[in-house]
């Protein structure tokens, strides 16, 4: 990109200050904004992580319980037929 010398330019530099400015500010908003809402979604990530993990951890032990369950169910009736 060529380099532009103050020479070049048309408008006053007083009213390109004033566009830059307004156009920094804007900008600062806007990454504020996303910035949090960034913020926001990431927090929302870590907890739906944590609670999909618990709710896993509940359907392994109910899976394990289950099985054990069927398990004595198998031996009480097997032993009830001898």
């Amino acid at each position: 990109m060529p380099a532009v010398s103050l020479d070049d330019l048309k408008s006053p530099l007083k009213k390109l200050l004033r566009f830059f400015q307004r156009s920094r500010n804007q900008w600062k908003a806007k990454h504020g904004v996303v910035k949090k809402e960034c913020a926001l979604l990431a927090n929302q990530v870590r907890a739906v992580e944590r609670s999909r993990a618990a709710w896993k951890a509940k359907a392994k032990e109910a899976q394990r319980k289950l099985a054990e369950l069927k398990q004595n169910l198998l031996k009480k009736s097997a032993a009830s037929f001898q």
